[in-house]
């Protein structure tokens, strides 16, 4: 696999979103749940919006934000990274616009000895043009 590296450019940013989820190995995790915190970045184009001052020319928050709060609140994954994973296909699924995404989850309520903010994971998706569709 070749090493596309980071994106560059325009992107649009989702900081601190926080949803209650059921995902995890522990039993506990799936019936009690627990609160997750998501970071997105979506790289894409963003100059013809910055000229028109049009909603239609760029993709609004909000159908991120959606994205992934269905994931987070939907059916239960044991892993942060199949959450990860989940959140990056359907958002490079759903808007051909965007080029590459870059999610991160965290779980701010973890049984380790000390204090933290979270723990998590972080992946980087870059959308492959030969890929089938």
């Amino acid at each position: 696999m070749e090493d596309v590296g980071m994106p560059i450019g325009d992107k649009l940013i989702l900081r601190g979103l926080k949803f209650h989820g059921f995902h995890g190995v522990k039993a506990e995790e799936r019936k009690l749940g627990q609160k997750f915190l998501i970071d997105v970045d979506a790289w894409m184009d963003l100059r013809l919006a910055g000229k028109s001052d049009c909603l239609s020319d760029t993709i609004s928050y909000t159908e991120i934000y959606r994205i992934v709060k269905e994931v987070v609140e939907g059916p239960p994954q044991n892993l942060l990274e199949s959450v990860a994973q989940l959140i990056a296909s359907t958002t490079l699924t759903n808007y051909p616009q965007i080029s590459a995404v870059r999610v991160k989850v965290g779980k701010p309520h973890v049984a380790v000895q000390g204090p933290l903010d979270y723990l998590g994971v972080e992946i980087l998706r870059h959308r492959s043009h030969d890929a089938p569709k």
